[in-house]
């Protein structure tokens, strides 16, 4: 018997003439259009030489297509890549030479620049798929011939893999399988009560664990309709609040929602549940829309590596500043560094998790594997955390150097790397700092030579074709030197409490 979670999805659905999808620009699908198309999409994989287990990478802007795309790899047995729009070429070029990809999709307007790139790495399949069923794949799905056969997978089996970037500079691969996935969202729709009657409003991204699994798989395994932004847009999900009953998004599309003039309780009196992750929620924002709107916004708490792992209550207190408690199947612990020895309640350690959302590994680094997992199997987040006397779970900071922007981890290390390679630089140091839009804006600290004539817009100049745009500096300092302890490692605290006010001047 098979465990692929194409199956999963099929049995689940609801009658086959219920929206799933409602896009814009008559790119709507109904459940049976859905299937269709994802089938005619696995057949047109197949044809190009696609077999279980290999890659598909796709850097391509949102679109329903984006999800058929996920239907058809995971039919086809193979693992999607989904790669974020907005990186370059050169960043490009690292994901595609890890993860091999049997084929690579990209943007139309990318097709020359991609399959050059492609020929370079010795990769000989790359097609595009366009926002309006454009492109050379949108064309291959067109044509394609009979619905191939559903592969057979076991649960253990590759169904994504998503980079996430390391603290050396280097991204990893998080291998993420059928039963990771399916499992998480099972438990997600039990915990925050989805069912079919559900109309989720989906704003987010579609190339990372947010965007194309909590809220698409959630939904879609409950038979719900997602109404299918693009993008944010405040003016458009205020729109569609009369006829959604869930959303889910960053905190900034809160902060930005809730200053918004329509925003009132009569306006989200349809809605049944506001969801928000991926980085800290501000407590004022919290506060600000319990009083617009009488919703208490529950925040949740997860990773690329271990899907979601903790969730305020549905029912019960939705604590400010907490992400809740431990999902149903899930081990939590917050232990100590060194020793990973549970600690107290009240007491700040490393969270650890295990369970079957936690990942099988990082692609092609066993010895990177084994060093984040404990010896009885709780993977290490690298988060700082603690829980309160009630059992609720405080993300206090980070053991890594991660910078989460607008939902987006972020790495200072490669950030840096491109701005030390800038003439006239001596050295950098990139730090996180307090951002009401954004939880936390990318900030470089830079020493420059004496003789160098660099200025904040100059940097920023050099980084725009080497850095998607949310790792480029929000800002650009300049230090006559880094502040530095005893054996010689820059104090990124010191930086961080001197210029903790700069986006709030």
């Amino acid at each position: 018997m098979s465990d692929n979670l194409f199956d999963l999805f099929l049995d689940r659905a609801p009658r086959r003439e219920k929206l799933a999808l409602d896009a814009s620009g008559g790119l709507s699908l109904t459940y049976g259009e859905l299937f269709a198309r994802a089938g005619q999409a696995a057949r047109a994989l197949v044809d190009l030489g696609v077999e279980p287990g290999d890659r598909v990478a796709a850097q391509i802007d949102k679109s329903p297509d984006a999800i058929v795309l996920l239907l058809a790899c995971l039919k086809a047995g193979a693992a999607l890549l989904p790669l974020n729009a907005a990186y370059t070429l050169a960043e490009l070029e690292y994901f595609l030479g890890d993860s091999a990809p049997a084929v690579t999709l990209c943007r139309p307007a990318a097709l020359a620049a991609t399959r050059e790139l492609a020929a370079k790495l010795g990769l000989h399949c790359v097609e595009s798929l366009g926002v309006a069923r454009d492109g050379t794949f949108a064309e291959l799905i067109a044509s394609a011939g009979a619905t191939p056969e559903t592969a057979s997978r076991a649960a253990d089996d590759l169904a994504a893999i998503l980079y996430t970037s390391g603290t050396t500079g280097r991204s990893k691969g998080a291998m993420l399988t059928h039963d990771n996935l399916g499992s998480n969202a099972l438990a997600l729709i039990d915990l925050w009560r989805f069912g079919a009657d559900d109309t989720l409003i989906h704003a987010l991204p579609v190339f990372h664990t947010h965007g194309l699994f909590v809220a698409s798989n959630v939904a879609l395994l409950a038979g719900a309709t997602i109404i299918f932004q693009p993008r944010f847009d405040a003016e458009a999900i205020m729109a569609a609040l009369p006829r959604a009953s869930v959303l889910m998004g960053v905190p900034t599309f809160y902060t930005r929602l809730v200053e918004h003039p329509d925003l009132t309780r009569a306006a989200c009196a349809h809605m049944r549940l506001f969801v928000s992750g991926s980085a800290p929620l501000l407590a004022d924002t919290h506060a600000q829309w319990r009083e617009k709107t009488g919703h208490a916004i529950l925040e949740r708490y997860g990773m690329t590596e271990t899907n979601m792992i903790a969730s305020n209550p549905y029912e019960g207190e939705r604590r400010p500043g907490a992400v809740g408690f431990a999902l149903p199947g899930v081990s939590l612990r917050v232990a100590d560094a060194e020793s990973g020895a549970p600690l107290a309640k009240g007491e700040v350690g490393v969270v650890e998790v295990k369970g079957s959302n936690v990942f099988k590994g990082y692609w092609r680094m066993p010895e990177k594997t084994a060093s984040e997992f404990r010896a009885d199997g709780f993977f290490i987040t690298g988060d700082l955390g603690r829980f309160d006397a009630d059992g609720y779970l405080h993300i206090v900071g980070r053991a890594k150097d991660l910078i989460i922007s607008g939902g987006f981890n972020v790495y200072p290390k490669e950030i840096e790397n491109e701005i030390d390679a800038i003439d006239g630089v001596v050295e950098s140091a990139v730090i996180g700092l307090p951002h009401r839009d954004f939880g936390e804006g990318v900030t470089a600290v830079v020493v420059t030579r004496a003789s160098a004539r660099l200025d904040e817009a100059t940097i920023l100049a050099a980084l725009e074709a080497r850095l998607a745009k949310y790792k480029q500096p929000k800002r650009v300092l300049f230090a006559a030197d880094l502040p530095r302890n005893a054996m010689g490692k820059v104090q990124k605290a010191t930086l961080r409490a001197e210029h903790q006010a700069l986006y709030s001047a």
